[in-house]
């Protein structure tokens, strides 16, 4: 019996992986499609790949469909399951194998063109791990590793699709920042949605000092104060997205553009859930369609004068401190 030659993207044609991961994006989130179409095309196709096979991943994670309602999570060893079954086709698609997926497929051709290791990929893995796991955070240090391996991981694959080189620590760095951003302003988004599905990322800490009982945070009586706990989230945010923002200046002209602008509209995500206070979750926070473009017109003169502030304090992390030992 002859085996199957190892070919990066399982055999099939880059063109074709490329339509129905812009496809993903289109559909599965409108603030990365905006930004990623200021990246050149290389760069820009890349991260369409690299995103499919975030989405695809969080898909049969949570056993939905485009990032729609979840399915039936009762049953902790089918989560389990779904999570093998999502290192099994990527370990598959690294090795140059198919896999029958085309978003997993994608992610071993992009990851073939810009030496992504299975220890990245490894590391976004676990946070579907811990999900699959019913994770809760004890305390700030607990939410921001589940933000790492959710986010600040695919921060650092992106700054490697950009040609941040392996050895440019300080730059991965805030790449792993930005990611971190990006998740702390979902949290504060979600919080009622997640607490619909049984889910719950704030620290157990904060919630304990408001004298929440366990499930009892997100009800509409409890949202005032609730939202009380936002401008010490939003800080959060703000600091991590403020020391991503350094690590932009150091890229070409239309991937700074990019970064900035994602940062703009992520960073407005969380912005508008401060400003709206216990008022926050009566509607998912969007931003439309004409303040994205404000946010890409901003973003191009942030990236034409290229002089970020960085955080009000000093940047003490790296992303290391946030990655534990994983095994693949």
């Amino acid at each position: 019996m002859r085996s199957t030659p190892a070919v990066a993207g399982g055999g099939r044609n880059r063109a074709s992986l490329v339509r129905q991961a812009r496809a993903a994006i289109e559909e599965g989130s409108h603030s990365f499609a905006a930004a990623s179409k200021l990246f050149d095309r290389r760069t820009r196709e890349r991260a369409w790949l690299l995103y499919a096979w975030c989405r695809r991943c969080d898909d049969i994670a949570d056993n939905q469909e485009m990032g729609g309602p979840l399915g039936d999570q009762g049953n902790p060893k089918s989560a389990e399951d779904r999570v093998q079954a999502i290192r099994v086709l990527t370990r598959r698609a690294l090795e140059e194998q198919p896999t029958a997926d085309p978003a997993f497929d994608g992610f071993g051709l992009v990851a073939d063109e810009c030496n992504l290791s299975p220890e990245m990929a490894s590391d976004v893995i676990s946070g579907f791990a811990l999900d699959a796991g019913g994770f809760t955070p004890k305390n700030e240090r607990d939410m921001l590793r589940y933000c790492y391996h959710v986010a600040g991981a695919v921060g650092i694959m992106m700054a490697r699709l950009m040609g941040v080189p392996e050895d440019d620590g300080e730059t991965l760095d805030r790449a792993c920042d930005l990611g971190l951003a990006f998740q702390i302003a979902n949290i504060a988004r979600d919080i009622v949605e997640d607490d619909a599905a049984g889910r719950c990322y704030l620290p157990a800490e904060w919630l304990a000092e408001k004298d929440f009982a366990p499930g009892e945070h997100a009800k509409p009586h409890n949202r005032f104060v609730l939202a009380s706990l936002m401008p010490r989230l939003i800080g959060m945010m703000e600091t991590y997205e403020a020391a991503a923002r350094l690590g932009a200046k150091k890229l070409g002209f239309r991937k700074r553009w990019a970064v900035l602008s994602a940062a703009n509209i992520y960073g407005a995500i969380g912005r508008k859930v401060l400003d709206r206070g216990q008022l926050a979750w009566d509607r998912r926070v969007v931003v439309p369609g004409y303040e994205k473009l404000w946010h890409v017109i901003r973003g191009f003169g942030q990236a034409l004068v290229n002089r970020p502030p960085g955080p009000e304090v000093p940047i003490t992390w790296t992303r290391h401190d946030f990655r534990p030992v994983a095994g693949w």
